[in-house]
């Protein structure tokens, strides 16, 4: 028996039913793990959640996840899409990069929550998209595949389908997205280099993230890009994604970034600051920091895409401040 691939999977348009037959090669195969793999758009965890649920089903049957398959054996799903709950689309500005069938590439201000939750159920990026894209109601978090903490700025990709987001979820787990950011630190570096240090959460502070032994592998790679006596602008690139991940490995290294209220410290002023600069020091209540490029395989074609934002405009008076200053 021939392998099925994609396009020769039957999709019933008015049940939106998807049809195959078990190949020989996964014969004695448990139902998940060859579901998983004949409908390779869905992640193993959810065909489990689909077949628990029914709507995976075995010549028509409910079956267990670890029954046994058999060559010749049909296999029909009808996806449970879930809905975004109560969450309600808002009209938030969102300024979009790119947009087409699959995907949106959004570059989202300073301040703007990601996802609802504590403290914040509304006025969040999800509404926002809920409004831009009302058929992201059936994308598992309105198609956001990662996030950017509520006052870091820049690139972000939201998945306009289950298909693509899988396919981003599965290129961020194996590294192949390519994020970079830039941000502005007090001190920093001599050179380029890399933070390997694990990330978990700060015994003494659990809203805090902090380098502990215990913690998740993360890698920051770092190059400097200007200095300025007592700050540098840095470009960073992430290989692991972990919560507040820069913001940690630079405060660790005593490279915090400017503005961070959580990681940063008590600010530091150099001798003989001008003005202007020790007042746009002060203002800046957020982190200096910009996802400024984002490039990634698109989900359908495998076509490499990039995209580039400008630093955001507070860190950017910073930059021209420090450039002029003294």
């Amino acid at each position: 028996m021939v392998d099925p691939t994609i396009s020769e999977i039957e999709v019933e348009e008015q049940e939106q039913t998807m049809l195959t037959d078990v190949p020989e090669r996964l014969q004695g195969f448990r139902l998940d793990r060859a579901a998983a793999d004949l409908f390779p758009e869905f992640s193993r965890s959810r065909i489990q959640l689909w077949i628990d649920e029914g709507a995976l089903r075995v010549n028509g049957a409910k079956a267990g996840r670890r029954d046994a398959v058999m060559a010749g054996m049909q296999l029909s799903l009808t996806p449970q899409y879930e809905s975004q709950g109560e969450w309600q689309a808002e009209s938030i500005p969102v300024s979009v990069v790119y947009k087409d069938e699959d995907l949106i590439v959004i570059d989202k201000p300073a301040g703007l929550v990601v996802h609802p939750g504590a403290g914040n159920w509304s006025g969040t990026l999800l509404n926002g998209l809920l409004h831009l894209d009302p058929d992201l109601r059936q994308v598992p978090r309105a198609g956001i595949v990662h996030r950017l903490d509520k006052d870091t700025s820049g690139l972000m990709v939201v998945a306009r389908n289950i298909s693509s987001q899988n396919n981003l979820v599965r290129q961020l787990q194996s590294r192949q997205v390519s994020r970079v950011y830039q941000a502005i630190v007090t001190g920093g570096p001599t050179a380029s280099g890399t933070v390997d240090e694990p990330i978990g959460r700060n015994p003494k502070n659990r809203l805090k993230m902090a380098v502990v032994p215990s913690g998740k592998e993360a890698i920051t790679h770092y190059r400097v890009l200007q200095k300025f006596g007592s700050h540098e602008l840095l470009e960073l690139r992430l290989e692991t994604g972990r919560t507040h991940q820069i913001r940690v490995h630079m405060a660790h290294n005593n490279w915090p970034i400017l503005g961070d209220p959580l990681y940063g410290g008590k600010t530091r002023f150099p001798k003989g600051i001008g003005a202007e600069l020790r007042e746009s020091i002060e203002r800046m209540q957020r982190q200096s920091l910009h996802a400024v490029r984002l490039e990634l395989k698109h989900p359908k074609s495998g076509e490499v895409f990039s995209w580039e934002s400008p630093l955001a405009s507070d860190i950017q008076l910073l930059l021209d401040l420090l450039q002029t200053d003294g």
